[in-house]
């Protein structure tokens, strides 16, 4: 006589789901979200494996004479890097947020080549064609994205120190456009100049005051 064949249901399997794609990794990261003058600006890098970068980390913890350094070895190194910004008036309109996330989106489409996946520093994505994921503290733990952090933070104080030609008053070489006492001090003595951020309250406060 046959044996009866259990009725009992298989335990369900899971099933992995590939996350990563083959392909071409950029990382991607901002400068300038919180200053009260100046545009915001992001970076896309692509590294080379073949081809690495010693001494890339968050360009927080970097020195400004080693950050200038490694911004021309990441020009120089990686496959290839893209630089964008959005603008004052940009920030003005839609927000800061909003502005950072059209920064970081048109770095990444001024690659010239195109990645498989993004990895964006912080825990919110721009909205993008290609796979992305945000890696909070991803400026300190992933190279692509230390390297994206080194050229948006160099290329905005540059920006500063050009500014700083133009409205020396203001002090935004040394300060770089935060919210510092000095910079608060110069705003009340000489209100604020065409690339503050109107939409910050500091900067707010004082048109009224000027008005």
């Amino acid at each position: 006589m046959p044996s009866k064949k259990s009725s009992k249901p298989e335990p369900a399997r899971q099933v992995a789901f590939a996350w990563d794609l083959p392909g071409l990794v950029a990382g991607v990261d901002e400068a300038g979200r919180g200053p009260l003058a100046g545009p915001v600006v992001a970076a896309a890098v692509i590294l080379d494996d073949q081809n690495p970068i010693v001494g890339l980390n968050d360009s927080k913890k970097l020195t400004a004479l080693k950050r200038e350094k490694l911004f021309d070895e990441i020009r120089a190194k990686a496959l290839c890097c893209s630089i964008a910004q959005a603008s004052v008036e940009e920030i003005d309109q839609i927000n800061i947020l909003q502005a950072t996330m059209l920064a970081m989106r048109r770095a990444v489409e001024g690659l010239r080549l195109k990645p498989a996946k993004v990895l964006v520093d912080g825990n919110r994505l721009p909205v993008l064609d290609v796979l992305a994921e945000a890696i909070v503290k991803g400026d300190a733990t992933v190279p692509a994205i230390s390297a994206a952090s080194i050229l948006a933070k160099v290329t905005r104080d540059r920006w500063c120190a050009t500014l700083d030609q133009q409205y020396p008053q203001y002090g935004f070489a040394g300060h770089k456009g935060y919210g510092t006492a000095e910079h608060l001090a110069a705003l009340q003595a000489h209100g604020a100049c065409p690339e503050h951020r109107k939409s910050f309250a500091p900067v707010t406060q004082v048109l009224g005051v000027v008005r």
